[in-house]
């Protein structure tokens, strides 16, 4: 199958890679000409042949919403574009219409996987029309992880179901975070642990809270075993906001994941261990933009925010 994709940041130029191993041509755009295949829009609409797929990855809001409005005056009837950003799911409705009005399919597409996509695989939440995602699936069965389907891809609904889950999905992995940083904040506080790092590695295995979050924290930890190389300074994409605004409006109780987002609030104001963790933690599973402790060397971490 060809795929147009536009965006090749971290995720998206994984992706591409990814794609192109399992069979498939991706012809990539950037406004970066050195990881572009391409120099323009139109050219990649030209590079496609018909009827096109085109896959957008690129920041969520404006820049989003601008791709897809271009997009409409380029591609025809009978083509179909994808959002894999992180578009609120608010935004979704809008670029359907748009696209559906010249006969263009829409299908937004909720993506997790961060920096190990490439190697191990993306979940995926669909939404959009039947017959757009079914077009698409080869696509989503070489972005996936090998094994069940259902256990790493769902149609979750019409068009705006897909960044619904993934809203979701971030408010869980917010309040997963927040969790494993106060544990380990407790044990960094209490006298009688002497070997917190090792605390934390032998809950990876046989535990009831074993996860990869708790993974990626053991490796943040073997690392550097203190944390002391980051400030506990943490950012937020926007999509726990919209999660705890989601639970007001539906009247359903979600204390945990916003007592999450108003901590990362909380870490702007002062440096804390748990604060530390949380900031390791999407450093390790998206490469996302970390702060360096004023003693240490510069950060690790570059390029967008998205979790």
């Amino acid at each position: 199958m060809e795929l147009g994709l536009i965006g090749l940041g971290r995720m998206g130029a994984n992706m591409r890679e990814r794609i192109r191993r399992a069979g498939h041509t991706v012809v990539g755009f950037d406004h970066h000409p050195e990881v572009s295949d391409v120099g323009s829009l139109q050219e990649l609409v030209d590079a496609l042949s018909t009827p096109r797929a085109v896959w957008v990855m690129v920041p969520a809001g404006d820049p989003t919403r601008t791709t897809v409005a271009e997009l409409a005056d380029l591609l025809q009837p009978g083509d179909v574009v994808v959002d894999g950003g992180n578009s609120r799911y608010t935004d979704d409705a809008e670029n359907d219409r748009i696209l559906r009005e010249r006969g263009i399919g829409y299908v937004d597409c909720g993506v997790s996987g961060g920096v190990w996509g490439l190697e191990v695989g993306y979940g995926l939440m669909a939404g959009g029309d039947t017959e757009h995602v079914e077009r698409l699936m080869p696509i989503f069965d070489a972005l996936r992880p090998d094994g069940p389907r259902d256990e790493s891809f769902v149609h979750a609904g019409p068009v705006g179901a897909g960044h619904y889950a993934k809203m979701v999905h971030n408010g869980i992995e917010y309040g997963l975070m927040q969790a494993y940083a106060e544990g380990y904040e407790l044990l960094h506080a209490a006298d009688v642990v002497t070997d917190v790092p090792g605390t934390v590695k032998a809950w990876s295995r046989g535990t009831v809270v074993r996860s990869w979050l708790l993974d990626l924290l053991v490796k943040a930890l073997e690392h550097d075993p203190g944390l002391t190389e980051l400030e506990g300074y943490v950012d937020d994409s926007g999509e726990g906001r919209w999660t705890v605004q989601e639970a007001i409006d539906h009247a359903v109780p979600a204390p945990a994941i916003t007592a999450a987002v108003f901590a990362r609030f909380a870490s702007r104001q002062s440096d804390s261990p748990a604060m530390k963790a949380v900031a390791a933690l999407r450093n390790e599973f998206g490469g996302h933009a970390v702060r360096a402790a004023e003693a240490a060397g510069p950060s690790s971490g570059t390029g967008d925010t998205r979790a």
